[in-house]
Order: structure tokens, then C-alpha cells, then sequence
């Protein structure tokens, strides 16, 4: 109503004539003030078609232009209704997430699968990976989400490739795509996994789980069986390779940035120097990852292995 009462005013020739003068000059004064003569007496009367064609228009451009003006505060509106959503929608994500809920989460962001959201995706990834690992999970659906959430982490990152999680979870997912297709094509990925989780470091150098994940890819070719290491040379020049201080390095990096941030890093630490034959370090991480808290299954899981390793010790006294 209040638009249809604005256009109207600039529509005084809206019923065949031309009610007063001062109409016309405030007409024209919206064209400019050297206009303003020209719309008086016998010069109007005789142009009076051309007038009301050209006086339409600018009422049609004034109509356009309120009109761009609600639909663009309308967009405006939209676009910050959605951001507000989408924030939700992660807040609620990330509580599930720490309280454990693994299968709430996934219900939650299946919902959003369709998300151009990097931030979302990523979550999205993490949440299929997890509900891959539980136990109760049956290999052939193990399978399916381990390649969804490869599609999502990989969706991450193309819609955001300054995100240092989506590299993460991208790198983390390709990773578990090997499981399925062979030793030669986890080998072949072998570089582009260490690509992305140095540039998860690099994008977020605070970020315990990247740089616990690239001790992780130091200690596996550091251990890699010597039939493995043959399928290495065949696929490269100069195949993958590290070394246990290479990947302790890293495991101690990530203790540094976050302490007691995984039962997993304390493992590994004292797996780590088991390697390198210092046992008394070992044990004193092994102990650690033993009494760690656990709150997941793979939290129970690293507790016995790490009881059994200590048991080891006791067993060569």
C-alpha cells in the first residue's frame, strides 16, 4: 500500500487530464530544473501523448526500483536467516559430538547432505567415519559410509579449501578408501594423504589431531614390511618413507599443543619408543594411555592394548 501510494502521485495523468500545474512542475523536477519550463500551456497540451509515455516510464522505473529495493532487502534477509541456521545447526552438531551421541549426529546432518556449507560437510564426513567404526556397524554398511564420507570431505573442500578440518577429513577419508581397494592404490595415495594433513598443519598449526595424524603416516612407513616397500619402489621414483623419530616427533608436537587431547597419541607415544628401545619411556606413556578415561569404544580399546604391552614388560622381568 505504501508503494501503490508513492507511484501514485507521479501518476497525475492517470485519468485523461491534467489536474493542476504545480503537478507538472514537480514532475519535472524530478528530470531536472532545466525541464521545468518545458511542461506549461499549449507545449504540454500538444505533447500531451509523448508527456504520458514518458511520464509512464518513469513511474514504471520508480515501481522497478522500489521493487529491487524489497526483493534486495528480502535477499538480505534470507541470507542472514540462513547463516543463523546453518550456525544451529553447528552448535548442535558440536554438542552431540562431545557428548558421544554419534548416531543423533549422523540423523542431524543426513538432513543437510545436500549443504554447500563446508563447515557442515566436513562434520558430515566425520559423523558417516564414526558410525563406519562402530561396532555394531555391518561391513557391507561399513563400506558405503566410508565412500560417503569420502564424498562429503571431498565436497568440503571444494567449497572451501582454506578449511584445515576439510583437508583433514579429506586426507583421513582417503585413507580409509584404501582399506577397500588394495595395498598398491593405499600406497599411491600415500602422498596426497601427507599433502593434505601438512596443509591442515599449516592452516591450523594449533590443531592437535592434524599433527597427531601425520605421526601417524610417519610411523606406518617407518614400519612398513619390506614386500610393501617393494610396491612402493615399483609406484615411485622415490617411494613414501619415514623414520620412528620422525613420528615421535610428531606425536610429542601434539601432546605440546593440546595435552591429553587422545588416548590414541599416548599410545602411539609409548609404542613409539618401544621401537626406538627405550623402555622406560614407554612405559610411562603406556601407563598413561592405559589410565586414560575412556569415552568411546576406541577408548577401551587402547586401554587393553596398553595393558597388554605393560603386561609384556612384567612377562621379560
Amino acid at each position: 500500500m505504501a508503494l501503490a501510494a508513492r507511484l501514485w502521485r507521479f501518476l497525475p495523468l492517470a485519468h485523461g487530464t491534467v489536474r493542476k500545474p504545480w503537478l507538472l512542475t514537480r514532475v519535472a523536477g524530478s528530470w531536472g530544473r532545466c525541464c521545468t519550463w518545458r511542461l506549461r500551456g499549449s507545449e504540454v497540451m500538444g505533447n500531451l501523448g509523448a508527456f504520458k509515455r514518458s511520464l509512464l516510464f518513469s513511474a514504471l522505473s520508480y515501481l522497478g526500483f522500489e521493487a529491487y529495493q524489497v526483493f534486495s532487502q528480502a535477499a538480505v534477509v534470507h541470507a542472514i536467516a540462513k547463516v543463523f541456521r546453518v550456525e544451529e545447526i553447528l552448535e548442535q552438531a558440536d554438542y552431540l559430538y562431545e557428548s558421544g551421541e554419534t548416531e543423533k549426529l549422523y540423523q542431524l546432518l543426513t538432513q543437510y547432505k545436500e549443504s554447500e556449507d563446508a563447515e557442515l560437510l566436513w562434520r558430515l564426513a566425520r559423523a558417516s567415519r564414526d558410525i563406519a567404526q562402530l561396532s555394531g556397524t555391518s561391513e557391507e554398511e561399513k563400506k558405503l559410509l566410508v565412500y560417503e564420507a569420502l564424498e562429503y570431505a571431498k565436497r568440503a573442500l571444494e567449497k572451501n579449501e582454506r578449511s584445515f578440518a576439510a583437508h583433514k577429513w579429506y586426507a583421513i577419508c582417503i585413507s580409509d578408501v584404501g582399506d577397500y581397494e588394495g595395498i598398491k592404490a593405499k600406497i599411491a595415495n600415500a602422498y596426497i594423504i601427507k599433502e593434505h594433513f601438512e596443509k591442515a598443519i599449516e592452516l591450523n598449526p594449533k590443531d592437535a589431531t592434524s599433527i597427531h595424524l601425520m605421526g601417524i603416516w610417519c610411523y606406518t612407513f617407518a614400519e612398513m614390511p619390506w614386500y610393501q616397500r617393494r610396491i612402493a619402489k615399483m609406484l615411485f621414483a622415490t617411494p613414501p618413507s619415514s623414520t620412528y623419530e620422525e613420528a615421535l616427533g610428531y606425536f610429542h608436537r601434539a601432546e605440546q599443543v593440546d595435552p591429553n587431547f587422545y588416548s590414541k597419541n599416548l599410545l602411539l607415544l609409548g609404542k613409539t619408543y618401544l621401537k626406538l628401545h627405550n623402555k622406560k619411556l614407554a612405559a610411562f606413556w603406556l601407563m598413561k594411555a592405559k589410565d586414560y578415561p575412556a569415552h568411546t569404544e576406541e577408548d577401551k580399546q587402547i586401554q587393553t592394548e596398553a595393558a597388554q604391552l605393560l603386561t609384556g614388560f612384567s612377562d621379560q622381568k
